[in-house]
């Protein structure tokens, strides 16, 4: 985990098809589960002030993390939690102390009303590459399954380059992928 950091990211969606082919350049790599539960207030606060809330489990650890969009790419605040800590924030919600509620307190977002609204879990391969650190992972969400890759980058510019390459490479066409917190709400808001 990074402490506090931008991320500069770049996804497509993957087709099965694409994940399994994609899957032998992970071979060396032990996949990790996690599960990410989203936090907001009922009238969507932290939405309404661009910013995201996560609780990350994995195994034996989790973290606290806030993600503020930035001209490029997101800053990223990550807060250790123990497993146990975690577990009860998700049953029942309440910000830790440390430098994610100082940031959430400096604004209109009022974090009594804050709460666990969906949930997504994920099968990851990452590992480094020439591009940055990639990541190709499995989801599920709501009634939802999907797969997507995904790129940290340093450069921006050469990054969206050496992604778009490596894509063309492995013959997989680009698919835009919203967030995971985008695509759980979008999964849980009823049919119009």
């Amino acid at each position: 985990m990074k402490k506090n950091h931008l991320e500069i990211e770049y996804k497509t969606l993957l087709t099965e098809t694409e994940f399994t082919h994609l899957l032998g350049d992970f071979s060396e790599v032990k996949p990790v589960s996690q599960i990410n539960y989203y936090i907001d207030t009922p009238e969507l606060d932290m939405k309404k002030n661009r910013m995201s809330l996560r609780i990350r489990t994995f195994d034996e650890q989790a973290e606290l993390t806030l993600k503020i969009p930035q001209e490029i790419g997101n800053h990223e605040y990550n807060q250790s939690l123990s497993f146990t800590e975690a577990q009860e924030l998700i049953k029942n919600f309440s910000l830790p102390d440390g430098e994610i509620c100082q940031l959430i307190a400096q604004t209109s977002v009022p974090v009594q009303k804050l709460a666990v609204w969906g949930q997504l879990s994920t099968i990851r391969y990452e590992k480094e590459t020439p591009i940055g650190l990639m990541a190709l992972d499995e989801n599920r969400y709501a009634d939802q399954h999907d797969y997507e890759l995904e790129v940290e980058v340093t450069d921006p510019d050469s990054g969206k380059i050496a992604f778009h390459d490596y894509l063309n490479s492995k013959g997989i066409r680009f698919k835009y992928a919203s967030s995971k917190v985008a695509r759980t709400a979008n999964s849980l808001r009823p049919a119009q």
